[in-house]
């Protein structure tokens, strides 16, 4: 009789433990796995990045291989002759040939007349354009804490009698945006294509700041309707790919597209990694954003973000997108750095006649 007493609490103590396991499990997936919005505020480092001085939907180019060596040089060609319109951008590079104590700015002209720096921004052999960001080193400006070599979107095509800032012809606004500010942009919404393969990321310094890169970007006026991250730990072989978000007068809003953005975290089952090319596509209509992320043979992985209550339909706020490297990290070994090669970069927007497709 003792025994038959023992055996059934012994089963029932099994039971109950089975019961509260699968409950567990259920709850946690519940917690994490239906809502990729993550806004957990500021970032530790996030920054007021100050400047000194609609087509029809298309599919993302996607790469013709998914794996690559890091790229070498090609003194042969200069990045005026890969294919990438550069009329369309001004550079940010970490010289100071003026001596005024903050990087150097490359013009749309100087770009189109064959600019290169064999350390910062020169042709690949496999016919990229490379970007490459030391983690310490010239800035931009005061407000800037991180070293950049990025290209600004400037759709004035070298005309300087028409300014860099401002609702102009050099910027482009919202189809949110009133009807006047539309008439004075250079073009309305806009969409971004680029092909790309990230080289090397850091892999020293603070933890929160190790291995991170800005790839792509919309600037307004003060604030980042978006910035796209790539990130890969030093333990891991594959990266993570995510965005932020900044409503004006508010915290970030962080979305995960690919992986995690976390400090510690398991290497992502479907991340992308070092020398692996893949396509991004930023894209936006009125207050819709559409990020898009495009790999040879896999889903395309698609992120919207309603920027209705973000501000930036209010009067005064244009936009410009931002490609290249913007290192995210300043606490790394001298000579730590970010390097991506860039294959791509399509710039469009509405009422713009240089605007460009993916289409050949």
């Amino acid at each position: 009789m003792k025994l038959k007493n023992i055996t059934f609490v012994t089963i029932r103590l099994l039971t109950l433990i089975f019961v509260f396991t699968l409950s567990a499990c259920g709850s946690s997936s519940n917690k994490n796995g239906n809502n990729p919005l993550l806004n957990q505020g500021t970032e530790q480092d996030t920054e007021q990045d100050k400047e000194q001085t609609p087509t029809e939907p298309v599919t993302p180019t996607e790469p013709d291989s998914a794996n690559l060596s890091d790229p070498s040089p090609d003194l042969s060609k200069k990045p005026n002759e890969l294919g990438i319109e550069l009329n369309d951008w001004y550079l940010s590079i970490p010289t100071d040939e003026d001596g005024n104590g903050k990087s150097d700015s490359i013009s749309e002209t100087e770009l189109v007349n064959g600019y290169s720096n064999s350390a910062y921004f020169y042709a690949s052999v496999d016919g990229g354009l490379v970007f490459k960001s030391p983690s310490q080193g010239y800035k931009t400006s005061t407000n800037t804490k991180y070293v950049r070599v990025e290209l600004r979107e400037m759709l004035r095509r070298g005309n300087r009698s028409i300014k860099t800032q401002g609702v102009n012809l050099n910027n482009w606004v919202f189809s949110s945006a009133s009807s006047g500010e539309q008439a004075s942009a250079g073009g309305v919404d806009g969409e971004l294509n680029a092909t790309l393969a990230v080289n090397h990321v850091t892999t020293t310094g603070e933890t929160y700041q190790i291995g991170r890169v800005i790839i792509g970007q919309i600037h307004a006026n003060d604030d980042e309707p978006i910035r796209l991250y790539y990130r890969k730990l030093p333990n891991n072989d594959k990266g993570a790919i995510y965005y932020a978000h900044e409503p004006i007068g508010k915290d970030d809003v962080y979305v995960e597209m690919i992986g995690s953005r976390a400090n510690s975290t398991s290497n992502p089952s479907d991340g992308i990694a070092l020398n692996e090319k893949f396509s991004y596509q930023i894209k936006v209509i009125g207050n819709e954003l559409k990020v898009t992320i495009s790999r040879p043979n896999k889903d395309d992985i698609i992120s919207y973000y309603d920027m209705s209550n973000s501000g930036y339909d209010l009067g005064g706020q244009y936009m410009y997108f931002k490609a290249g490297v913007y290192n995210q990290n300043n606490s790394s070994d001298s000579d730590d750095y970010v390097q991506a090669t860039f294959y791509q970069i399509k710039n469009s927007h509405a009422g713009y006649a240089y605007s460009e497709t993916t289409q050949d």
